[in-house]
């Protein structure tokens, strides 16, 4: 088996079985929008994305994913962009709608060459579970509340317990970022 190309950016896509299938062809993070009508956290989501690793718009060649597309270019001009034509989108099945997610590998890999910027360094996030735990972020009544506190401080968005490993290493926050951020939100506990 090949080894998949790492892309550095973080790669926009519309939904779940967008993220999937270009997982199965490169080693990508992803950021969702989970529909057409970006949200503001969203939005800021792919701001920052594109601060710190670079951002590949790569959505549907339909009405929905250029409406996306606009959105993305308006708030963050620098965005790259990867295209696929409607027929290399064509689901196989009849009913199923037009989509990255019915792409070949070549073609994911043909619009990602062009726009993406292969990676052979791997971020090793310093932070770990027993830090998490440690901050009250996966267990405890306060858990979920710093866990949105904390994604607005930086600026990564709310996830769960389970997702906010991943998210810490996919915008690559370092360890005395995060420390001081938590020291942050405890502090302002204790004043409330």
């Amino acid at each position: 088996m090949t080894k998949k190309i790492r892309i550095e950016e973080i790669i926009v896509v519309e939904g779940k079985s967008d993220t999937k299938r270009i997982q199965q062809v490169v080693d990508a993070d992803t950021i969702e929008t989970n529909g057409s009508a970006l949200s503001e956290e969203t939005l800021s989501k792919i701001e920052h994305a594109e601060e710190i690793r670079g951002v590949i718009v790569f959505t549907d060649p339909d009405f929905s994913g250029e409406k996306i597309r606009k959105q993305i270019t308006e708030a963050v001009p620098s965005a790259k962009h990867a295209f696929i034509s409607r027929k290399k989108g064509e689901p196989k099945r009849q009913g199923n709608s037009l989509g990255v997610e019915h792409a070949s590998n070549e073609t994911i890999l043909e619009a990602l060459k062009n726009v993406s910027t292969p990676s052979t360094e791997v971020f090793e996030s310093e932070i770990d579970t027993e830090d998490l735990i440690h901050f009250g972020l996966i267990a405890g009544k306060f858990a979920k509340k710093r866990r949105e506190l904390l994604g607005e401080k930086l600026n990564i968005g709310y996830t769960n317990g389970k997702q906010l490993k991943k998210r810490l290493k996919m915008f690559q926050i370092k360890k005395d970022v995060f420390t001081q951020g938590m020291k942050e939100i405890l502090e302002d506990e204790k004043d409330e």
